[in-house]
């Protein structure tokens, strides 16, 4: 068996795991290029192509994992074998990272008591019908339809906008002061840093990465945008939503706005995990998800 030799993710790389991750249909969040490019500094992200299969690895704090596998399920078994002579070359037993329910269910099953497999709930993804998202509907989103409201009564000229070159400037400027504001209150933080400079990389080239984005125009400044792509057949990933707090409703209208702007004609639009911050998980329980997209890491624990 041929052992597999990694490369850093570049920019180049997008075509190639487009395809890949086109081929199939994935639920999870992680499992497109932007958001693999974006966080490809911290954590190291690699990539390698090898008989139709796409590897990835990365590294946290000085541990290697793998990804998922991207190929068909039947190659999965082939997959798994050229990983564990990869990863022993390394001096290290196989460790995946963010594997979906059936890759997880497939080692279980193939290989059992082989893999130590438990859920990761602080990175499941929340899922949201995108009609709900439009509508607000129903009482239990009264209380989202009322900020909505109220910020459409207070600000009657705010004005969405579809994000293009013309107004990144704008919308780097409100990063700006999202990223002063927040970086103020966690000092030791260095997730916001990072995020900061991704979206920044993103904006400098936006026309390549083929992202849509929406903003909300207010007195002249640009006070919340986001941006996101399509996942898979039937589903969005939105990867960044920024706004100013301090503007009462102005996350529910851009929120509500770049959907039924933008992706009305979706089924589901994935939010991404709460990564564990009880803040951020009570803010996405609130919009009422239609489902968890279930995200598991397993250990190779069979030597």
């Amino acid at each position: 068996m041929n052992i597999i030799i990694f490369q850093t993710l570049t920019k180049d790389d997008k075509n190639l795991l487009d395809r890949y991750y086109r081929s199939g249909y994935y639920e999870n969040s992680h499992f497109n290029f932007t958001n693999l490019f974006m966080w490809r500094k911290p954590y190291k992200v690699k990539h390698a192509e090898q008989g139709e299969i796409l590897y990835l690895t990365c590294e946290w704090e000085g541990v290697l994992y793998a990804l998922q596998p991207v190929c068909a399920s039947s190659r999965w078994e082939e997959a798994v074998a050229t990983l564990r002579a990869y990863f022993a070359e390394q001096g290290t037993a196989l460790y995946f990272t963010g594997i979906e329910k059936n890759f997880a269910d497939f080692l279980a099953e193939r290989y059992p008591g082989a893999f130590d497999i438990q859920s990761d709930r602080d990175n499941f993804d929340y899922v949201y019908l995108a009609d709900k998202l439009i509508t607000l509907a129903g009482r239990k989103l009264h209380s989202k339809k009322n900020h909505l409201n109220a910020f459409r009564k207070l600000y009657p000229e705010a004005e969405y906008m579809k994000i293009t070159p013309a107004i990144l400037p704008a919308c780097k400027a409100e990063l700006e002061k999202w990223y002063a504001a927040h970086i103020e209150a966690m000092p030791d933080s260095k997730f916001i840093p990072w995020e900061r400079d991704a979206i920044l990389e993103l904006f400098e080239d936006w026309d390549y990465f083929q992202l849509k984005g929406g903003a909300i125009c207010l007195h002249g400044r640009i006070i919340a945008f986001t941006f996101g792509e399509q996942l898979n057949r039937d589903s969005v990933v939105v990867h960044v939503e920024k706004a100013d707090p301090n503007i009462r409703g102005a996350y529910p209208a851009i929120n509500q706005g770049f959907i039924e702007h933008e992706w009305s004609g979706m089924t589901y639009i994935n939010r991404e995990e709460d990564m564990g911050q009880e803040g951020l998980r009570k803010a996405k329980e609130s919009y009422k998800p239609e489902k968890m997209i279930e995200k598991y890491n397993a250990r190779y624990i069979a030597d």
